[in-house]
């Protein structure tokens, strides 16, 4: 079953996303022309990526009676032509963790569904739905 995200403008460069019961409100910093009263979508996109390494992390940790003290940086860097994200970074620190559970670890944390996701992409589909307007003759 699809999952539905519903995105509604809040004027300017601010939208808010209606998740699951919740509203996350994406906005351009001020020095591309907007307010900045959210993430950019995509600082959001990439941190739902560290969001989702560090579910696994803690996951990993929680299943084998270590401390959850896990901190998950990312950094991207974007590229022109067509505008992406061309890199992203991701440091995972686990000071806890035994080196002998470190590959097993990694592994883990590979699983993550936006991980995944990036390295299979999916496909996309843009639909532009428009209403026709009635006129009077």
């Amino acid at each position: 079953m699809a999952r539905e995200i519903v995105v509604t403008s809040q004027g300017g460069d601010a939208y808010d996303m209606e998740i699951k019961g919740h509203v996350v409100r994406v906005d351009q910093p001020e020095r591309a022309g907007g307010t900045d009263t959210g993430p950019s979508p995509t600082d959001l996109w990439v941190a739902s990526l560290g969001g989702c390494v560090a579910y696994y992390a803690g996951k990993y940790l929680r299943e084998h009676d270590l401390p959850t003290d896990v901190t998950v940086r990312t950094r991207y860097k974007v590229a022109l032509g067509p505008t992406r994200v061309s890199r992203i970074e991701v440091d995972v620190e686990a000071p806890q963790l035994p080196e002998e559970q470190r590959p097993a670890f990694d592994e883990e944390i590979r699983h993550c569904l936006v991980h995944n996701s990036l390295h299979e992409p999916p496909a996309v589909e843009i639909t532009t739905l428009t209403e026709q307007v009635a006129t009077s003759a």
